[in-house]
């Protein structure tokens, strides 16, 4: 009846507002037009928001139960006979039939160097449906005023967003539509916008190579801002990026952009040092958000807290079905058996381990993550490191969270000197063990330092002693020789990363390896050294 009354209602204003309408004049009726669409899409937002928030709170507080319907999902949707399993979701008699599998020391198959996903992801849409949402909302929340009109802007072809809303997309404050192509013309439309209040980015990493290209190429992007959009020349603009760029990198951003507030990206990965990178130079002085946490081109977690320090990720009991394998400080316990979501312990460190729903595959992802928390019975977790890019040439197995710390101490002792990439390969990839010890051979991308000392490149290998005992006495009886350190050129990890992502099975967002197990990728880093 009240649906009736409120149609009967907009019948009779409809010839009133037909009338007001044709009295306004053309901008005014846009501008009319355009307020209206963004509060149809944001309250269209909000209503889809609180109905997956509604969802979240229903399957997290009944996590065991939620499971269940998960691993059946999984098990309906499973091709060709499976024995006991078909029709059987008791998770013994699921966990007996499917031994773990484990995901490939490699980032990359030996086929071709393409890059191989462990699991099917054509049941992550729900769930990156979810985190797309759920992360607007609390993003919405935190920052009000990011979801203005032509509040946002992306600067790389691909979206921070797990799933882009086609429709509301571009009413909820984008500058640049989502799954635009060219960088250049992306950059170039964000810098037209000094009143933007966030930057979005697909990656940390791709978002640090606009910054670096933004400094190489800024007399080329100021001259193209001044002669103007078709008919609108920009002069003062192009002036204020010019004066923005001659006072180097440390807060370039906020000084583009006076009311930026927030830089979105989504976590995979390898992004750590290019986070860390950008918020102590570029994009100093703002809060970074990743809605979600991708682990093999799916989502597995989900990021609702933007006002919280990142990387605090909610693990939800749908689908895909989560297991949680116990992980000991430096090797896997293989003994040990999969834990349910709600079983999870708080410290405690996990792999995470998830069914294909295709061909029916429990598969350890090699993705470790701490319990810092919960959500009513489900964990909320922090990416610690991947097993996969461990460095062993004698058995040390170096974790990347321990090497990690190394170069960190390394570089910190390197005056100037500032992180920005690494990547490792071991001596036997690039066949340089000849005559020496194995070792590892270290790239590194600095801002600050043109070229490294031997005292310098010493540091590295003190270091990796520091943090591993199982180095250190491998070191010391000469069964591994020296860590060697090289300095590559500026480009060299965005070319790595073009030739990573041209692979066919490439997942996304593209994970940035820190060990390289194939020699034709590591000689994309060898033949750009310059020290």
């Amino acid at each position: 009846m009240l649906l009736l009354l409120l149609f009967l209602l907009l019948l009779l204003l409809l010839p009133l507002l037909a009338v007001l309408w044709q009295r306004q004049p053309q901008d005014a009726r846009l501008s009319w037009l355009a307020g209206l669409q963004h509060r149809v899409a944001a309250g269209t937002l909000c209503w889809a928001a609180a109905w997956q928030q509604w969802r979240l709170e229903q399957s997290t507080l009944h996590a065991g139960q939620s499971q269940q319907q998960a691993l059946k999902w999984c098990l309906q949707g499973a091709q060709g006979p499976r024995g006991p399993l078909r029709g059987n979701t008791d998770i013994s008699t699921f966990r007996n039939h499917l031994p773990l599998t484990k995901a490939s020391q490699a980032q990359e198959e030996e086929s071709e160097g393409q890059l191989s996903p462990p699991t099917s992801t054509q049941y992550y849409g729900e769930a990156s449906l979810q985190a797309t949402l759920l992360g607007l909302a609390a993003l919405n929340k935190a920052y009000p005023e990011v979801l203005a009109p032509g509040g946002t802007a992306c600067v790389t072809p691909t979206s921070p967003w797990p799933c882009p809303l086609p429709w509301p997309w571009r009413a909820l404050g984008q500058v640049s539509a989502p799954g635009a192509k060219h960088p250049g013309a992306l950059l170039l439309k964000a810098l037209r916008s000094p009143g933007l209040r966030a930057l979005e980015g697909g990656t940390a990493a791709e978002l640090l190579d606009v910054f670096v290209g933004l400094e190489a190429d800024g007399e080329e992007l100021a001259e193209t801002i001044a002669a103007g959009n078709p008919g609108v020349p920009l002069p003062r603009r192009a002036a204020e990026l010019r004066e923005a760029l001659e006072q180097g990198p440390r807060g370039l951003a906020l000084r583009l952009w006076p009311k930026l507030q927030v830089v979105v990206t989504l976590d995979a990965g390898g992004q750590a040092e290019a986070v860390a990178a950008l918020e102590a130079l570029w994009c100093q002085g703002l809060a970074f958000f990743s809605p979600a946490y991708s682990a093999s081109g799916g989502v597995v977690g989900l990021n609702l807290w933007p006002e919280q320090p990142r990387g605090l990720y909610l693990l939800p009991p749908g689908a895909p079905f989560i297991e949680l394998l116990p992980v000991n400080k430096g090797a896997q316990e293989e003994a040990a058996s999969t834990v349910l979501l709600a079983e999870a312990q708080k410290g405690k460190e996990y792999e995470l381990v998830l069914t294909d729903h295709i061909s029916l595959t429990r598969c350890c992802l090699g993705d470790v993550v701490q319990v810092v928390g919960a959500y009513n019975r489900c964990p909320v977790v922090r990416f610690v490191c991947r097993l996969g890019q461990a460095l062993s040439v004698r058995g040390e197995d170096i974790r990347e969270d321990v090497f990690s710390e190394a170069l960190g101490r390394a570089v910190g002792q390197w005056p100037g000197a500032k992180l920005l990439d690494h990547s490792c390969v071991e001596s036997s990839i690039l066949d340089s063990s000849e005559g020496s010890a194995p070792h590892y051979e270290v790239f590194v991308a600095l801002r600050g330092l043109r070229n490294l000392s031997e005292e310098n490149r010493d540091k590295l290998d003190h270091c990796l002693q520091e943090v591993s005992p199982r180095y250190k006495s491998l070191r010391f009886w000469g069964s591994v020789g020296p860590a060697r350190v090289h300095l590559v050129g500026q480009g060299a990890f965005r070319e790595l990363r073009v030739a990573l992502a041209a692979c066919p099975s490439s997942p996304y967002p593209p994970e940035m390896p820190r060990v390289l197990r194939h020699r034709h990728l590591a000689q994309c880093l060898h033949k750009r050294v310059v020290s």
